[in-house]
């Protein structure tokens, strides 16, 4: 008879190389798309509500994959987006292999273990949310655990935070604190980033023709979510938005 205690340490050591294993790289499907799309499951937002309540991690991301999405990003934030870390796992059991941005408001290393147990690939880091010495012991975290970052800015002063060499470079079109949202901030901001940075305009985005004025811009990647999760069907909106690109 085969010794219990035994056959659950070797599962443990089958879940351990799953933690560690290399994930599909945020960096890299943004250089190698040609939409650049991040599309995101986001179900409420603070400052508009419930914007999807009935929305299925396990039916969505996989259709956002099948309607031509370069990666994925999924709230996991509970109180204010209606999210969770669970809806990741979801989408990765009903069979989304593309990277997929843990997005949350990250502040402590418990919350990186959490993204890389749940099947993320990358995770956001929020310059305004963090001292730059915190940041900095974060993003070595992440990458220890082969967690891919996306260092979200909204203003100049904040640019600074680039010097640590994040994955990925965002620029928040929203401010945090008062949620307006100027897509202009993009291209303010666009060219005072480091000439290799893979960068990525986030928030506002809801015409093709920002898409491609964008690109112009320098942006490789476009992370898109209310305008396609206010829809009936997210994945066909994201399938008619990548048409008139």
């Amino acid at each position: 008879m085969e010794d219990i205690l035994q056959k659950i340490i070797r599962t443990k050591d089958q879940e351990l190389e799953h933690l560690y294993a290399p994930k599909p790289s945020l960096r890299e499907a943004l250089l190698r798309s040609e939409t650049g799309i991040i599309a995101e499951f986001k179900r409420r937002s603070p400052s508009k509500g419930w914007i999807k309540e009935e929305g299925r991690a396990d039916i969505i991301p996989l259709s956002y994959q099948q309607n031509g999405a370069a990666a994925l990003s999924i709230l996991t934030d509970e109180q204010y987006f209606g999210g969770c870390d669970d809806y990741i796992r979801q989408a990765r059991k009903s069979g989304v292999t593309l990277p997929i941005l843990y997005k949350n408001f990250v502040i402590d290393e418990a919350q990186l273990y959490a993204a890389a147990l749940c099947g993320a690939s990358a995770v956001l880091l929020i310059a305004a949310c963090l001292s730059k010495e915190d940041y900095k012991r974060l993003i070595d975290k992440a990458h220890q655990l082969g967690l891919e970052v996306l260092l979200e800015m909204h203003s100049k002063q904040e640019l600074e935070y680039t010097e640590f060499e994040p994955d990925i470079c965002g620029i928040n079109n929203r401010n945090l604190g008062s949620f307006v949202t100027d897509v202009e901030n993009s291209f303010r901001l666009a060219e005072l980033l480091p000439k290799d940075a893979v960068k990525v305009s986030e928030s506002g985005i809801s015409d093709p023709a920002t898409v491609k004025a964008l690109r112009q811009a320098g942006f490789q990647g476009f992370l898109i979510g209310e305008n396609f999760m206010k829809t009936p069907d997210p994945g066909q909106a994201l399938h008619d938005f990548i048409t008139h690109l």
